[in-house]
């Protein structure tokens, strides 16, 4: 579930732009209302003027908390913040927005990686050297937003009542030095952090097992309250979100059979660390 080959919604592209760009005019249109400037408005949020423009132009994704701060400074009784949540989706590329809207609503997160470290476990540099690697090129400022976005979707890891989540990682994606060997460093060291919570399982697959029920690929199981479950599969940029019950179980089941032929979460502290010294 980590949206890793996307380019960033753009006009005539993407549909996230349209409520990018309805929400920027929304917001010049309030702010003039109100007899503000830009710099002064910014001020008041602590945001450049440039920044402002951005926003009210749809260049720029606002964060959440502007979104919330700019409709108490404007006065607007709740209207920019009706529009938050589709405003933040508009961050992931148009596959991934119902997996990150159940992502973020959920109880448990079932997770197998054989590509690269899941995003809820990646670090800044990670994510960026990933975007930087795509072919075609990404400019800078959509990696930027492809970043931010992905750090916004960590917030779960602090959410309270908190998520059971369990992640199987193949051994391959932990030796690949994507971005070089600093940057790989940083990211076992935050999977070995993230690891320790209570709510979090972390599994290494090794390479030298002879039977591994992931063989067709990652997945992610998101159960929902109400034990709700759905299964999200991506490849290429394409994706699918499987919500029959017989497909669901199907994939939950092959998810515990791979959790038992891994590395148990002591074993894989211990694998991780050894790595991290040969690193």
């Amino acid at each position: 579930m980590d949206a890793p080959n996307d380019d960033g919604p753009r006009p005539g592209r993407d549909s996230g732009t349209g409520i990018v760009t309805a929400f920027g005019r929304q917001l010049k249109l309030l702010r003039t209302r109100a007899g503000l400037e830009r710099p002064e408005f910014g001020a008041r949020l602590s945001y450049s003027s440039s920044a402002i423009a951005s926003f009210e132009q749809g260049r720029r994704i606002p964060p959440g908390k502007f979104i919330e701060r700019a409709d108490e400074v404007l006065g607007t009784g709740g209207l920019l913040t009706a529009l938050k949540d589709e405003v933040q989706r508009a961050q992931y590329p148009a596959f991934f927005r119902d997996a990150a809207r159940l992502e973020a609503e959920a109880v448990e997160l079932w997770l197998y990686a054989v590509q690269a470290v899941p995003g809820l476990l990646q670090t800044e540099e990670y994510t960026r050297a990933l975007l930087a690697m795509r072919r075609p090129l990404l400019d800078e400022e959509i990696i930027e937003r492809r970043v931010a976005a992905r750090a916004a979707r960590q917030t779960i890891l602090d959410r309270w009542p908190a998520p059971l989540m369990s992640f199987v990682i193949d051994e391959a994606v932990l030796r690949r030095p994507f971005g070089g060997k600093h940057v790989l460093r940083g990211v076992l060291e935050r999977v070995l952090h993230i690891g320790e919570k209570r709510n979090v399982e972390v599994q290494v697959m090794p390479i030298d097992r002879e039977d591994n029920a992931g063989v067709d690929g990652p997945f992610t199981v998101i159960t929902r309250r109400g034990g709700v479950q759905v299964a999200y599969l991506e490849v290429q940029g394409r994706s699918a979100l499987l919500t029959q019950g017989e497909e669901v179980r199907a994939v939950a089941a092959r998810y515990g059979i791979i959790r038992s032929q891994a590395l148990d979460p002591r074993e894989t502290r211990t694998f991780i660390e050894r790595l991290l010294r040969e690193t």
